[in-house]
């Protein structure tokens, strides 16, 4: 058993601005008159025990019942007392429960850890166990009998023993394919439901403006429609299309609301310095979208400050825009310890007890992880510091996620029932990465030859585990020398390894420390390296970073952000050494964020961007090296030519990129590019009507074309300019996608709707409208403008 996920975990959700009519604000719960009875244990025939009765209904009889102390419960939650709730053997310990939580509690988190150490060392089976018996004392020991939401990570797999891990989300968003993303997320649904939970902490789907920043792998990348696309697919993947939980269903929890992927300096947590049109254009757009078309039952807030106003004491943005404006009716929880934060880093309450007023009054409906500041809102409601239908609003918020997931009718799962990882499940994980891996170049040596006989498997991430952060131990992994040896081993073949450097001294993810590799040490490992690939025919070349270079900096002690994207070490002193034996290389790049790679990409005669791909990495890189797969993924973010050309995103506005003395304004790598081992083209696009009146809907449509002699995919991109508004635009921005998959000579025909959706914009007034005037309607393969053709619309 190892470590699992640890600590705090900043969740931003962030939520676009969309001024609609004001939705019809039916609270979660109805209005009701409080008349508070704590005279013993309701009857068995009280109306919230009744299964037949409505939610609102049932609510609002519990909501009645409930003291004061019993209402703070509901809305904090249980994580480090978990020692002093478990025996020796981690079982339950009921006579520590009667301490700890009396009156209950909102959310047991993450039981899939052992108490103390947080070490994630619980089977499924003995998960479910241990949860059934807390089930069963909250309810049949606490007066009101209200059972508990369990809460779990699962940013790329639920986050466990043996539970399945796929590649980071930065990977997931280089597929540009909705329904494997969908895939992936059920898959990781179905086990943690098995295992007794109900509800997830992802996905994030904050958009990443600076690489700097060390948690780029938790987010879809860059651009907002990417965002919001796949991140509806992960939250389709957790929730299901209805309202309604079904077996196999956990609800999705979407952060950080809001701005946390452009902190100042690329430093975790700090202020987002932007505008409310840059914040709500950008950071908030994906959740904006999200709430309308995915019905999220949680929203995390971030740890951040966004201009001067610290996301959990953000009023405006978790009650008026969220809740008032888009209409969002699930609850708003806290990343972890952020309350406290308001007055321990934000210092905008002098207590605990003034941030948890500040908190809960703001829109936050919940504490996590663990009983800090909450705790004290009984005594602010009792003083009269904090209305109770303050209070009750978020207690009703809690509770209608416990009685729609029929908490209160069944509790218990059967531990026989709970899901490990299988094989169908790697078969997914396999394909994923493979989707997920980005040929940026390729001299004609890929895909390799049945020819090549003696290949040599080199670097730092040759042979590493390489899953990120907010991972478990899942059901193996396979590196990418074992992924080769499995493909030769049984042949006459040859793989030959060697290390050559390390990026760091061996640590974890979880660990303060990160130490550096001596020159010396690196030197020696450089020399062998080169003695190795001697005899060999190629030489495969893995690098990079590592789960200690890019991770999340959530205490000032533990680093994850970087002042360069260069690569760390002697890295580049191993590509010079290799490259001189006049062997052709074939460069992987893995980690968690883009990196400065222009000595990788001249010296190789292939290079492929991986991020992170999951437990079948190996498996899934041999596939593609092989030719098995053709490579298909697309850059989710774009790639600087140095840590001077941040900011390097791709929609930026007409007064940006004026130029550099000396140097190229452009990315080394945009947004949205990849090659095929085959070629295709796209034809010009064609509109059904050269114009539409405001408000109504045309479409524009392209033929594409494998015009090579491998089957392969092609990311079809849409991308859209108003030429001329009211507010200044980007000169171009995404607005739709789609992945086709391709026989040699095989056509398909492309269409994309272009409606509000796609031509709105945030006007000078701060309302979404689509303004009449010309459009550039352009699609292609990438944000390139080399890649695009392009049309006018016009809109009267």
């Amino acid at each position: 058993m190892r470590l699992l996920i640890l600590l705090f975990l900043p969740f931003l959700a962030a939520l676009d601005g969309c001024f609609e009519e004001k939705a019809d604000e039916t609270a979660d719960a109805p209005e009701q008159t409080i008349t508070v009875n704590n005279t013993g244990k309701p009857s068995a025939s009280a109306v919230y025990r009744d299964a037949s009765q409505s939610v609102d209904g049932r609510i609002t009889d519990l909501l009645a019942r409930m003291t004061v102390e019993e209402k703070v419960a509901q809305v904090t939650a249980v994580w480090n007392d978990k020692r002093r709730m478990d025996n020796a053997d981690y079982s339950f310990n009921p006579d520590s429960a009667r301490t700890l939580m009396p009156h209950g509690i909102g959310h047991l988190s993450r039981p899939s850890e052992l108490a103390g150490s947080h070490i994630a060392g619980r089977t499924g089976s003995e998960q479910v166990a241990y949860i059934n018996s807390v089930q069963k004392w909250l309810v049949e020991e606490t007066r009101l009998g209200i059972p508990a939401l369990c809460h779990e990570e699962s940013l790329h797999g639920l986050a466990a023993v043996n539970a399945t891990s796929w590649g980071q989300p930065i990977s997931v968003a280089a597929t540009f394919n909705r329904e494997l993303t969908r895939k992936l997320y059920a898959t990781a649904a179905r086990q943690a439901a098995s295992r007794g939970t109900h509800v997830v902490l992802t996905p994030v789907v904050d958009v990443a403006r600076d690489p700097r920043w060390g948690r780029v792998e938790e987010t879809l990348g860059e651009d907002p429609y990417l965002a919001g696309q796949i991140g509806l697919q992960a939250v389709l993947g957790f929730q299901g299309d209805d309202d309604k939980w079904d077996e196999g269903e956990v609800f999705a929890t979407l952060k950080h609301m809001a701005g946390h992927g452009e902190p100042e300096g690329g430093n975790n947590i700090a202020p987002a310095n932007i505008s409310e049109r840059t914040l709500r254009e950008v950071f908030l757009k994906p959740f904006r979208y999200i709430v309308k078309n995915g019905n999220v039952r949680n929203i995390m807030a971030s740890y951040n400050e966004v201009n001067g106003i610290p996301s959990h004491a953000n009023g405006w943005m978790l009650n008026t825009l969220l809740r008032d404006t888009w209409g969002y009716k699930g609850a708003v929880v806290s990343d972890y310890y952020a309350v406290r934060e308001l007055t321990d880093r934000h210092a905008v309450a002098p207590d605990w007890k003034a941030a948890a007023v500040l908190a809960i009054s703001s829109g936050v409906d919940i504490e996590l992880p663990d009983r800090e500041a909450f705790p004290s809102l009984v005594e602010a409601v009792n003083d009269g510091s904090l209305d109770l239908k303050v209070l009750n609003q978020a207690v009703s918020r809690i509770l209608r996620q416990k009685f729609d997931r029929g908490l209160f009718d069944n509790p218990y799962q059967d531990p026989a029932r709970a899901l490990d990882n299988t094989n169908a499940d790697k078969v997914l994980v396999r394909r994923a990465g493979a989707e997920g891996m980005i040929l940026l170049k390729n001299e004609g040596i890929l895909p390799l030859s049945d020819e090549v006989s003696q290949v040599a498997i080199i670097g730092p991430n040759a042979d590493k585990v390489l899953l990120g952060g907010y991972s478990n131990v899942p059901d193996g992994f396979v590196t990418v020398r074992d992924g080769l040896e499995n493909h030769y081993g049984d042949k006459t073949k040859l793989v030959t390894y060697a290390e050559g450097v390390r990026v760091t001294e061996p640590g974890s993810w979880y660990a303060d420390s990160v130490v550096a590799v001596p020159d010396s040490e690196d030197r020696l490992r450089i020399a062998e390296a080169v003695e190795a690939v001697r005899n060999v025919e190629v030489i495969i070349l893995a690098l990079g970073g590592n789960e200690l270079t890019s991770r999340e900096a959530w205490a000032e002690g533990h680093m994850g952000d970087r002042p360069s994207l260069e690569l760390v070490g002697l890295q580049n002193e191993l590509l010079d050494a290799l490259a001189e034996t006049g062997k052709p290389i074939i460069s992987l790049i893995f980690g968690g964020r883009p990196l400065i790679i222009s000595n990788v990409v001249e010296k190789s005669a292939a290079v492929f961007q991986c991020f992170y791909l999951g437990q079948e990495t190996g498996n899934s890189v041999t596939d593609v090296l092989l030719g098995k797969v053709a490579p298909g993924g697309k850059l989710p973010i774009s790639i600087p030519r140095s840590t001077g050309h941040i900011p390097a995103y791709y929609n930026y506005k007409p007064t940006a990129r004026r130029g550099y003395l000396f140097d190229d304004v452009s990315a080394a790598w945009a947004f949205g590019y990849g090659l095929s081992y085959t070629t295709f083209s796209v034809s010009p696009p064609t509109l059904d009507v050269q114009a539409i009146e405001k408000g109504a809907t045309g479409r524009v449509s392209v033929d594409v074309t494998n015009t090579g002699d491998r089957a392969g995919s092609e990311v079809v991109q849409l991308y859209i300019r108003d030429k001329f508004s009211s507010v200044t635009r980007p000169v171009k921005e995404l607005k739709g996608f789609e992945k086709v998959f391709l026989e040699p000579g095989e056509s398909q025909t492309v269409s994309f709707e272009l409606g509000q959706e796609q031509l709105e914009l945030l006007d000078i007034n701060m309302e979404w409208t689509v303004e009449p005037g010309d459009f550039d309607i352009m699609v292609g393969t990438s944000s390139r403008t080399e890649d695009l053709r392009s049309v006018m619309l016009t809109v009267r």
